[in-house]
């Protein structure tokens, strides 16, 4: 039995869609939770497969392989890697307080590359917990959020908000990938792992070409508006391409230059 994670967002629904509608295929079980939490299970071997954190990979990449043809990816603003600050960003500077979300390591690692190399400041970081607090009224002057709490902060008139995906795109003019199927199975099992790359591309396009009738099915329980939904995963790709590959290796360049990664590391994928 395979157990493959499932990253309790809206974001991963249009390529689990068939397996959340049908059931997994035989031999796979699935097993929610948030990012991090993904993380922590595939690295603990509590879970065999996760759509885990891109950042996560480049800390494990002697033990993880990736999947091919799969990725959550972005090459424009996303709406659910969303900054709050409470002056403008360029504003911001030095000892800022800048609030991080426990449930990322892709997104705040991308946040600290940005705040440092970007816009030339060392922010004071904070954890928080987004789901149970307010970092505002901690004191904060800044905070990151992600998944579908990012989106439901989008509209606040009295912060400042930035889309990570789209800041991003507009510095360095490359996609951003954000998380990759990971897994630390080992090669023996690999006719069980390609079996499930099938699977999974079957699942993917299945619900690619469903994507109305799956955002009238979870608009409610993500709590976003059915053509908000659609909208926000097609804004998503969910394939693999060299573009992706050349955002990827920018990422984890940067990620190295500012510590967050021993190094950048060569993705690699099981061979099918």
């Amino acid at each position: 039995m395979l157990k493959l994670g499932h990253i309790a967002y809206s974001n991963c629904v249009p390529v689990h869609g068939r397996f959340l509608e049908q059931g997994p295929p035989p031999g796979v079980t699935l097993v929610h939770g948030v990012p991090a939490q993904l993380n922590r299970r595939l690295a603990r071997g509590e879970i065999d497969i996760a759509p885990a954190s891109s950042i996560e990979y480049a800390r494990h990449a002697d033990a993880y392989r990736i999947l091919p043809s799969l990725s959550i990816s972005a090459c424009g603003p996303v709406q659910t890697i969303l900054l709050l600050t409470r002056k403008p960003i360029d504003d911001l500077a030095d000892g800022s307080r800048l609030a991080l979300p426990t449930a990322s390591a892709t997104s705040v690692t991308l946040l600290k590359i940005m705040m440092r190399q970007r816009f030339g400041i060392q922010p004071e970081y904070v954890w928080f917990e987004q789901e149970l607090q307010d970092p505002f009224a901690a004191g904060m002057d800044a905070a990151l959020y992600i998944g579908d709490i990012a989106y439901r902060q989008r509209h606040r008139t009295d912060r400042h908000a930035y889309d990570l995906a789209a800041l991003w795109g507009e510095w360095t003019g490359l996609p951003f990938v954000f998380a990759l199927w990971q897994t630390g199975v080992e090669p023996q099992r690999n006719a069980e792992l390609r079996g499930l790359v099938v699977d999974l591309i079957e699942s993917r396009d299945w619900s690619q070409q469903r994507l109305p009738q799956l955002a009238a099915r979870y608009a409610d329980e993500y709590r976003w508006s059915r053509d908000e939904l659609v909208s926000y995963w097609e804004s998503l790709t969910y394939d693999w391409s060299e573009e992706l590959a050349s955002g990827l290796g920018e990422f984890y360049r940067r990620a190295a230059e500012l510590g967050e990664i021993a190094g950048a590391p060569t993705p690699r994928f099981l061979e099918v």
